[in-house]
């Protein structure tokens, strides 16, 4: 059967792996949460910043406050996953290294996340 689509016509919105379009937009909405979420971080670091720990510890642990700050983390986390998920594509040819360094790629934003919401929950409830 003959097909009489162009190239383009066949692949639109799809690329080699069929998710290049998804990782585009995740990266996308995440630069947008990051801009939003940042500004709040860098507000209260500057609202906070002559603080006593216990008047942070207070802050910290109102819930909106803690929600907000727990999803920067994860935003940041995800945007920085995403970013150096298509550096490690883009420049390691070796397949070998690729899929190691796509591996730790992975567990190193998964501990940092991990890492930053234990010691913000910690700090929250008085740990």
């Amino acid at each position: 059967m003959t097909d009489f689509r162009t190239p383009l016509s066949r692949v639109r919105g799809l690329g080699a792996a069929r998710e290049g379009t998804g990782h585009f937009w995740y990266q996308r909405l995440t630069a947008v949460s990051n801009l939003v979420l940042i500004l709040f971080f860098v507000g209260l670091i500057v609202a906070l910043s002559d603080a006593s720990f216990a008047e942070v510890r207070a802050t910290l642990a109102n819930p909106m406050v803690a929600l907000a700050l727990a999803l920067a983390f994860i935003s940041v986390c995800y945007h920085m996953k995403l970013g150096m998920q298509i550096v490690i594509e883009d420049y390691i040819h070796d397949e070998l290294a690729k899929l190691i360094s796509l591996m730790l790629n992975i567990f190193y934003t998964f501990i940092v996340g991990a890492i930053a919401i234990f010691a913000l929950l910690k700090i929250a409830f008085g740990g």
